[in-house]
C-alpha cells in the first residue's frame, strides 16, 4: 500500500506498508545416516541391531515479512530535505521433515526433526537534506539512528541449540561537499560512518561474532564535455571488525564470514567514455585497490601464528574492464566487452592453497533493430557470445582448515582443503524483444 501526497510547491509526504509472506524447500537424500539424528528408535531387524538409515529430508523455511516507512519532503530552491522513519519485523521458521525412510522406526512421515525460529525488528529514523550554498558549492548531511532487535529459538540442522538474543543501536552520519569548478568539472568530498549487524548464518558458525563499523572518506572528480566523460574516486574505508568472508561453506553451500579485527581499504576508481568518432565508442574503467587486514592470528599445526598484515579474502587488487562499441549502420551495434580480475585468495591467511589466479575474458554483444511498418513498433534481435577465446578459469571457489590428531598420536596436523568452481567456454544467449 502507498500513499503519496503533495501539499503545495514545498511539502510532499509518503507512506508505504508491505507484507511479504515466504515459503520452500529443498531436499536431500543422505545415505545410512544416524538414527540420533532423527530421534529414531533403535531396531531389531532378522536379530541384526538397526540405528542407521538411508532418509530423504526436506528442510523448510516459512516467513513473514512487515514494513512500515513514512517520509517527509520539503524542497525549495536551495534546500532539498527529507526525514521520516522505518519500521520492519521479520518472523521466520526453520524446520526439516522426514519425508521417507528406509528403516522409519517408531516415526511418522513429516515428523520434524529440528525445529527453530528467528525473529528481526528493525527500526529507525533519518533526515538527510542536500543545501545548494551558491552556485559553485552544494552541501550534503545524512543522519540515521537504527536499532535491530535479533533473537533466536530452537535448534538448526545441525541439531544444535540456536539461542540468540542481540540488540544493537547504531548511529550512521554522512556528510559530503560538491565544488562546481566549471560547467565540465566537479570535485567532491564525503565521509560516511555505517553499522552492519550478523545474519543467522554468523550466529550459527559464531556465537561470539560482532557487528561491523565502517568509516569511509572519499574524494573524487567528475568531468564532463560533450560525449566526452571521465570519472575519478578515491576512498579510504576504515573497519572495526569487519565481517569478511572465511573461505568456508556451510552444509548447503553458503559462504560463512567472520571478524577481522581491525581492517582497511584502500583504492582508486577510474571510468571514461570516449567517443572516437560518430561510429566507435571506448567505455574503460579501472579499480585499483589495497585490502588488508591489519593483524591475523590463526591456529595451525597446534600452534598460534601472527601472520601480520595479510590481505582481505577474495579482494583482487586489480579490477578492469573495457567495452567497445560500433555502430557501422543506423540499427546495429557490435560491442567487444573485456574483463580482467588480478589474483586474490579466498582466505585472509593468504594460504596458497586458496589463492584464485587472475583471468582474463572477451564477450561480444550484437544489437540489431528492425521497425517494420505494421503490428511492431520495433523488433529488437540480440546476441551474447560470452568468454569468445574460451578461456579456462576459475573465479570461485572455498578454502577450509581442520586439525587431523588420528595420524600421529600426540601431534596436531592442520589438514588444508579447496575446492574451485570452473567458469563456461564459449556459451551464447540469444533474444528477441517485440515492442508494440
Amino acid at each position: 500500500l502507498h500513499w503519496n501526497q503533495r501539499y503545495n510547491r514545498n511539502w510532499s509526504t509518503n507512506i508505504g506498508l508491505n507484507y511479504t509472506y515466504g515459503r520452500g524447500f529443498f531436499e536431500q537424500f543422505k545415505e545410512d545416516d544416524d538414527f540420533s539424528t532423527y530421534g529414531f528408535d533403535e531396531l531389531t531387524v532378522d536379530g541384526q541391531t538397526v540405528n542407521t538409515t538411508d532418509v530423504i529430508r526436506r528442510r523448510w523455511l516459512d516467513n513473514d515479512y512487515y514494513v512500515f516507512n513514512a517520509s517527509a519532503n520539503y524542497k525549495n530552491r536551495n534546500l532539498d530535505m527529507i526525514f521520516g522513519t522505518s519500521i520492519s519485523h521479520y518472523d521466520g521458521d526453520h524446520y526439516g521433515e522426514v519425508i521417507w525412510a528406509r528403516f522409519a522406526s517408531q516415526s511418522n512421515i513429516r515428523d520434524r526433526y529440528y525445529d527453530g525460529n528467528g525473529k528481526k525488528n528493525d527500526f529507525s529514523v533519518f533526515s538527510k537534506a542536500t543545501y545548494k550554498l551558491n552556485d559553485k558549492v552544494q552541501l550534503y548531511g545524512d543522519l540515521q539512528v537504527r536499532n535491530v532487535n535479533y533473537s533466536t529459538s530452537g535448534i538448526t540442522s545441525d541439531l544444535v541449540e540456536l539461542l540468540v538474543d542481540e540488540n544493537y543501536t547504531f548511529f550512521n552520519p554522512k556528510a559530503g561537499v560538491t565544488y562546481k569548478y566549471n560547467d565540465n568539472n566537479d570535485l567532491y568530498l564525503s565521509y560516511a560512518r555505517a553499522n552492519r549487524e550478523p545474519n543467522r548464518n554468523d550466529f550459527e558458525s559464531d556465537s561470539s561474532i560482532r557487528p561491523e563499523q565502517l568509516n569511509d572518506f572519499e574524494l573524487g572528480w567528475r568531468h564532463k564535455e560533450g560525449n566526452f566523460s571521465f570519472n575519478a574516486n578515491g576512498y579510504l574505508m576504515l573497519y572495526n571488525e569487519q565481517l569478511v568472508l572465511s573461505g568456508e561453506l556451510n552444509d548447503v553451500g553458503a559462504p560463512l564470514r567472520t571478524n577481522s579485527g581491525e581492517s582497511y581499504r584502500l583504492g582508486l576508481e577510474l571510468e571514461a567514455v570516449i567517443p572516437v568518432n560518430s561510429k566507435l565508442t571506448i567505455q574503460p574503467n579501472l579499480a585499483l585497490s589495497s585490502n588488508k587486514n591489519k593483524e591475523t592470528i590463526r591456529s595451525f599445526d597446534g600452534e598460534l601464528q601472527n601472520l601480520g598484515s595479510t590481505d582481505i579474502a577474495f579482494s583482487p587488487e586489480v579490477v578492469a574492464a573495457n567495452a567497445i562499441v560500433f555502430q557501422p549502420i543506423k540499427n546495429l551495434q557490435v560491442s567487444l566487452l573485456s574483463k580482467f580480475v588480478g589474483e586474490q585468495f579466498m582466505s585472509n591467511t593468504e594460504a596458497q592453497e586458496s589463492k584464485l589466479d587472475s583471468y582474463f575474458t572477451n564477450d561480444i554483444n550484437l544489437i540489431y533493430t528492425i521497425k517494420p511498418r505494421s503490428v511492431f513498433k520495433t523488433i529488437v534481435l540480440t546476441a551474447l557470445v560470452n568468454n569468445i577465446f574460451d578461456e579456462k578459469y576459475e573465479s570461485n571457489g572455498y578454502y577450509f582448515t581442520y586439525d587431523d590428531d588420528f595420524s600421529n598420536p600426540g601431534t596436531i596436523t592442520t589438514v588444508e582443503g579447496n575446492g574451485f568452481y570452473p567458469q563456461a567456454g564459449i556459451n551464447f544467449l540469444t533474444g528477441v524483444t517485440l515492442t508494440f
